[in-house]
């Protein structure tokens, strides 16, 4: 892989090489690899497509998680969120040792392994919210709970500049990665001054299927506000907003 420079940047195919643009820049690199026939008949490729069949499950469930908080991340990601939670997401399927090597799973993993994902590095949850709070995932009642007590929010919010208001989310899932399927409920307080006046006790529930069999997430985040001339603005388009699993329960 090499970087482009110059004023004129390409896109396309010159020969063997290939001219791209990702995030870092404008690239190149030459076409080469072997025969995909091959990788899928070989036997010296045998790991290559176990590895191949597990990546993909891994980007599958990725994808059912994300979906599953949406409502959250539409305004909490950041543009490398997608690939960091993928590789989150192999590393529970090969914690699983019950199935062979090509068939492990997130079921068979550990999903607990994602506690503590944070969906946007530029504004991470363990950096941004020093309030105290409580979590808990309840399976017989259903409920993913987030408990905050009163709290000072100019001493406890580390705010990026320009903040006036912020308000604080969380959402708790249900996920059925075999049937791609979910359960998810979201709670928010409403938009409160970012200053030295205190909160009252901030409790959200977020309850999905009682008795549940699936593995449960729960996810915290903040978002932040500018007031201008009345009306509230999301700081910086939602850049800074953090969002966190802060609890797992698999099973």
């Amino acid at each position: 892989m090499a970087r482009q420079k110059g004023i004129i940047k390409l896109k396309g195919t010159i020969g063997d090489i290939t001219f791209y643009k990702t995030q870092d820049g404008h690239l190149a690199r030459e076409k080469g690899g072997i025969d995909a026939s091959r990788i899928k008949s070989d036997p010296a490729f045998q790991r290559t497509r176990e590895n191949g069949s597990e990546f993909g499950r891994a980007g599958k469930a990725g994808k059912i998680l994300r979906t599953a908080l949406r409502a959250l991340l539409l305004n909490s990601a950041d543009g490398r969120m997608v690939s960091r939670l993928t590789q989150a997401m192999i590393k529970v399927i090969q914690a699983d040792t019950v199935s062979v090597r090509g068939l492990r799973n997130v079921i068979d993993g550990e999903a607990e392994l994602l506690a503590g994902f944070e969906f946007n590095i530029r504004g991470k949850l363990g950096t941004s919210l020093f309030a105290p709070y409580v979590v808990g995932i309840d399976r017989l009642t259903g409920d993913n709970t987030i408990d905050i007590a009163p709290f000072i929010p100019a001493n406890m919010i580390a705010a990026p500049g320009g903040t006036t208001h912020f308000k604080i989310i969380s959402a708790g899932s249900e996920i059925d990665f075999e049937g791609e399927t979910f359960v998810s409920t979201n709670s928010e307080t409403t938009i409160l001054p970012w200053d030295l006046t205190p909160t009252v006790a901030i409790t959200q529930a977020n309850p999905v299927t009682p008795n549940s069999t699936r593995p449960l997430f729960l996810a915290l985040g903040v978002e932040f506000y500018q007031q201008v001339n009345g009306q509230m603005y999301p700081l910086k388009n939602g850049s800074y907003n953090p969002l966190a699993l802060v609890s797992v329960s698999g099973l």
